[in-house]
């Protein structure tokens, strides 16, 4: 990682910012972020579970891996170089299918801390 003095500026290369060797199923990088957005790096074994924001909007760009991602009551076949957006108070979900993980970038906004995710009760 290269940092900038002006601006507190983070340069990152993609196939440079890996997850630890071992991770459960979910692990997450934070990449940047202020008050306004945060970008995370996310690698993804099997799940993520049905959840919602209140208060935030997110982009995801799919960087490797392949699988199913849930949209309320939409099912969409994701893989590298997708892209879309998920607006606040909408439940999403995904499944991976591919052997390896599913990496993607996901930013939110505003900025996330953590404390906006609802889990729906199945």
């Amino acid at each position: 990682m290269l940092s900038f003095s002006s601006n507190a500026q983070q340069l990152w290369n993609i196939p440079d910012v890996e997850p630890p060797v071992a991770y459960e199923n979910v692990h997450v990088t934070r990449l940047f972020g202020d008050s306004l957005s945060t970008s995370f790096m996310i690698w993804i074994k099997d799940t993520v579970a049905t959840h919602q924001h209140d208060y935030h909007s997110e982009t995801i760009v799919v960087l490797e891996g392949e699988g199913w991602f849930y949209f309320n009551d939409e099912v969409w076949k994701i893989r590298p170089n997708d892209v879309f957006f998920i607006p606040k108070q909408n439940w999403h979900a995904v499944k991976v299918t591919s052997a390896e993980p599913m990496k993607v970038i996901s930013i939110q906004s505003p900025g996330f801390f953590g404390k906006d995710r609802i889990f729906k009760v199945e």
